[in-house]
C-alpha cells in the first residue's frame, strides 16, 4: 500500500512539473522566439524600404523631377519637359511626318497612269524621300521623281 501511495505521489509530482513547464517556461520561450523573429523581419523590411526610398530619390534627382526642379521649370517656362521626353516626342512627330509623306507620294503614284505604283518603293527617313524599283524607261524615272 505504501508503494502504491508513493507511486501516486510520484505521478502527481511528475504531472505537476510537466504542467508547470509546458504552461510557463515553454510558452514564454516560444513567445520570445516569435517576438525575435517579428523584430528581425521588421528590421529587414525597414532596411529594404529605406533602400528603395533612396533609389527612388536618386532616380528623381537624376531625372530632375524633385519638387524644387519642377517649381523652377514652371517659374521659368510654364512647362515641365525633360530632354528624353522631348526627344521621344520629336522622334514620334518626325516618324509621323515621314509616314504621311510616304503615303502622299504613294497615292500620287497610284493616281498616275504612266507609272506602276507596285513597282516603285517609297521610303521616307528624316524628311529624305528615296524611290527604288523598276520602270520601263529613263523618262519614267523623271516622271516618278516629278510626282514625288
Amino acid at each position: 500500500m505504501k508503494t502504491f501511495f508513493a507511486l501516486l505521489v510520484g505521478i502527481a509530482i511528475g504531472i505537476g512539473a510537466w504542467w508547470y513547464y509546458s504552461n510557463s517556461h515553454g510558452k514564454s520561450d516560444v513567445r520570445a522566439d516569435i517576438q525575435t523573429d517579428v523584430r528581425s523581419a521588421g528590421d529587414k523590411i525597414e532596411t529594404a524600404a529605406k533602400s528603395a526610398g533612396d533609389k527612388i530619390q536618386e532616380k528623381l534627382r537624376g531625372w530632375k523631377l524633385l519638387p524644387e526642379d519642377i517649381k523652377d521649370d514652371l517659374a521659368k517656362t510654364g512647362k515641365v519637359i525633360r530632354s528624353k521626353a522631348q526627344q521621344a516626342g520629336q522622334a514620334i512627330a518626325d516618324a509621323t511626318v515621314d509616314a504621311r509623306t510616304t503615303a502622299a507620294i504613294k497615292a500620287k503614284l497610284v493616281a498616275n497612269r504612266d507609272l506602276s505604283a507596285l513597282s516603285i518603293s517609297v521610303n521616307t527617313t528624316a524628311g529624305v524621300v528615296t524611290l527604288s524599283g523598276s520602270v520601263n524607261s529613263p523618262e519614267d524615272i523623271g516622271k516618278a521623281m516629278l510626282v514625288a
